[in-house]
């Protein structure tokens, strides 16, 4: 069933191609400007030194950098490719996913497994707030990971803004987030009915027309009245202890035992009030407090887009950072950067805790196939897994209808998935064990007898 959209389908999808192609040369402009050793690679920030001068053609998404070949003795013979690519996979893949999101309503299917009945179509406002959501969550996950890949790490500039702008958006759009079809067809707070095309009105006896839900923090289940908006005072204390977390999460924590513990946790507890007192620190702290405190107050379905973003970000966060600390204590080394804990979070904002629990569970199985042809193709131990948590999360936002299918009835029995949660975290120390054995075992066969 195709969306009623104002403009033809074809014109739209020139339009988005374009925009497209644009957002692509922003994403390079962010790639080579946000990264810890910046380089003059985009034709929008200043040309090198030594290189000839810039005009508007090379401003031009996808064909400008045939031009700027130019420039290939100061950044390398074939260093135009990739961005290359990389504005030509923006315009063409999200041509696609608007296509998909809104032409073709592909987040929507009811009952589970089924198209819409025809005649029923989801409002076509919604579909548009969805997929602004998710081009501005690819945009910054493709940024994160090209920098990853580049520099193994991911840089506070991508998951800081990436995470307020997630809350901001579920709260002022809080229909942009997933939507949560097995919730059932009764109206709620956070429910919004199909729309049902002219022969249809009036036709269907009453309660027929199916609702669609946002994904909330306590989906499939009901949301629960403990956790509406002003006066309840629970729900608000909620709210700030997930910011405050975040806040702790993005200050500076130095850890280094070898001089003793005592002294490490002085020194960790020395820098963190350093960087409390700073100017970024106290402005997130009060601006995403005052965030929270005025969701709380509008209530309704926003209170509960931005409530259900904040314990995704939290959880998002929590799960990673958990797995953090396993892997440094049965690897002996760091296993993750604390950049791929922020990235969580802001992935947690957009898409919420349920689908985080399946991104973190994907990412392995491409990180380890790939991350032991890498140490066997070119002997690296490091492998950036930033760009394996935003290819599981493509894959998970593409799949949405099929993977929530088959895990809702699990999310549904709350009391079950920590016990899940804790057996895959047993079987990921005995995953990082087996990979720190055969890391010993390929790079001790290269040392020097």
């Amino acid at each position: 069933m195709n969306a009623a959209l104002p403009i033809p389908a074809t014109l739209a999808l020139c339009f988005v191609f374009v925009a497209a192609a644009m957002l692509g040369s922003a994403i390079n402009w962010a790639t080579y400007n946000w990264a810890w050793n910046p380089r003059a690679i985009s034709p929008w920030g200043h040309p090198p030194q030594g290189g000839p001068p810039r005009c508007w053609r090379d401003r031009l998404p996808i064909v400008g950098w045939l031009g700027l070949r130019r420039e290939a003795t100061l950044h390398g013979v074939a260093f135009w490719i990739r961005p290359m690519l990389v504005e030509l996979a923006t315009a063409i893949g999200l041509a696609w996913l608007y296509h998909r999101e809104v032409i073709q309503q592909g987040l929507f299917e009811f009952p589970l497994g089924t198209p819409l009945p025809l005649g029923v179509s989801v409002d076509v406002a919604i579909l548009h707030q969805q997929f602004l959501a998710h081009v501005l969550l690819i945009g910054l996950a493709l940024v994160a990971s090209l920098i990853d890949i580049d520099e193994k790490l991911i840089p506070d500039e991508v998951t800081v803004t990436g995470t307020i702008l997630g809350l901001i958006i579920a709260l002022v759009l809080p229909f942009s987030l997933l939507p949560d079809l097995a919730a059932g067809s009764e109206p709620s707070v956070v429910a919004m009915p199909f729309v049902l095309a002219p022969n249809l009105q009036g036709l269907l006896p009453p309660g027929s027309v199916p609702h669609h839900s946002l994904l909330t923090a306590t989906s499939p289940n009901v949301w629960p009245a403990e956790l509406a908006g002003s006066p309840n005072g629970k729900s608000l204390l909620i709210g700030l202890g997930c910011v405050w977390f975040w806040c702790f999460a993005i200050l500076p924590r130095p850890w280094y035992t070898r001089h003793g513990l005592a002294r490490a946790l002085r020194v960790c507890t020395a820098r963190m009030m350093r960087g409390f007192w700073t100017l970024r620190s106290l402005i997130l702290l009060v601006g995403g407090s005052t965030l929270v405190l005025g969701g709380w107050l509008w209530g309704g379905a926003h209170w509960a887009g931005l409530l259900t973003a904040l314990i995704g970000m939290f959880g998002g966060g929590a799960i990673v950072w958990v797995v953090r600390i396993i892997g440094a204590m049965t690897l002996r080394r760091e296993a993750m950067g604390f950049g791929d804990v922020l990235l969580m979070m802001m992935i947690g904002a957009f898409m919420g805790w349920q689908a985080c629990l399946v991104i973190f569970f994907l990412a392995p199985f491409a990180g380890l196939l790939i991350g032991v042809l890498q140490m066997l193709a070119r002997r690296d131990q490091e492998i950036p897994y930033g760009p394996f948590l935003c290819l599981a999360t493509l894959f998970t936002l593409l799949a949405w209808p099929s993977v929530w299918d088959r895990l809702y009835r699990l999310f549904a029995v709350g009391w079950l998935v920590p016990y899940v949660l804790v057996g895959c975290l047993l079987a990921m120390i005995v995953l990082l064990m087996l990979v720190r054995i055969v890391k010993s075992v390929i790079f001790r066969a290269e040392e020097p007898t």
